[in-house]
């Protein structure tokens, strides 16, 4: 086990490090200009060229990218070309907002995802099973920004059990807070729970088709205690892979989803990067939520080796 772990924190690490490259690259060639964009189309090309050596655009891209890489490694982002501020403040301040907002619709996902997958399995081809995945499928189909105008023109406008936008802060309390974030991340689950709940069926569907499974029932098992049993954990695999994906993708993907409520999270910060032209956040945000997605797979790889222990034989 440990040998695997070592294995896959390795290509974790190789792996950021081309994506650092990549990122700084891609960002770097952006048209435009951040100095002249920041002191506007009348400014003085001295102004401009004073205000690029104290953002310090001046420098080689080599000499440019290896500060930007020490001071991430050193827990230094740089300080922001619009905020004047840390641009570690800045990630902090907005990541208190987007990672409970991207556990609560995780959560919901796999609440709503599980039973409703087992019940399908269980009940393949009946109508209960077709309703299902019509549901999922619509599910699937339905852009989340959609279910995000949706609920607030129910929840927020008609019944007003909720506002429509907009974070009071923990400081305001639990309670406020998550009811702030209930209706984002409903918009945020819904979607991903439609894609776990068929990966649930599937996975179910195949593994209760295996040669132990109908062992475990011609030993006196009910199709119940066989699916609970044996057959759960071993289609628990493909299922963690989604799990896994899913996380990222709702700290990551959340852009438009934070834009519709007014959330100061993550998603709002790096789309106001980019159209500041505030390259500091922009590439050191982008390299955090790389992280968090390479930092996902590794734990979701960790999760495979424990409950499939073939893996670490393999390994």
């Amino acid at each position: 086990m440990l040998r695997f772990a070592l294995n896959r924190a390795l290509s974790l690490g190789l792996s950021l490090l081309v994506a650092s490259v990549v990122i700084f690259a891609v960002i770097e060639v952006i048209p435009g200009d951040p100095a002249a964009f920041m002191l506007g189309l009348n400014a003085q090309p001295e102004a401009v060229e004073a205000l690029r050596d104290q953002l310090g655009l001046n420098g080689s891209l080599i000499s440019r990218y290896l500060g930007w890489l020490g001071g991430m490694l050193t827990g230094d982002f740089g300080v922001s070309y619009t905020y004047k501020v840390p641009v570690s403040e800045l990630i902090l301040q907005r990541l208190w907002v987007s990672l409970p907002l991207a556990l609560y619709a995780l959560i919901l996902s796999t609440l709503i995802a599980f039973p409703v997958g087992l019940i399908a399995a269980a009940r393949r081809g009946s109508a209960t099973d077709y309703g299902i995945m019509g549901a999922t499928q619509l599910g699937i189909a339905v852009p989340n920004f959609w279910f995000a105008m949706l609920l607030v023109l129910v929840f927020a406008v008609n019944l007003r059990w909720f506002s429509a936008g907009g974070f009071p802060g923990w400081d305001a309390g639990i309670g406020p807070a998550l009811k702030a974030l209930t209706l984002p991340a409903v918009a945020l689950a819904l979607p991903q729970a439609s894609i776990l709940a068929r990966v649930m069926r599937s996975a179910l569907i195949e593994t209760l088709g295996q040669d132990y499974i109908r062992t475990a029932r011609a030993k006196g098992l009910t199709r119940r205690q066989a699916t609970t049993r044996h057959a759960l954990r071993n289609a628990m695999i493909p299922v963690l892979t989604i799990i896994g994906l899913q996380f990222s993708f709702l700290l990551a993907g959340a852009i438009i989803i934070e834009n519709v409520f007014y959330l100061p999270g993550l998603g709002r910060l790096i789309f106001q990067g980019i159209t500041q032209r505030d390259l500091i956040v922009v590439e050191s945000l982008v390299m955090i939520l790389v992280f968090a997605v390479i930092l996902v797979t590794f734990l979701v790889d960790i999760a495979y080796a424990a409950v499939d222990p073939r893996l670490r034989r393999r390994a």
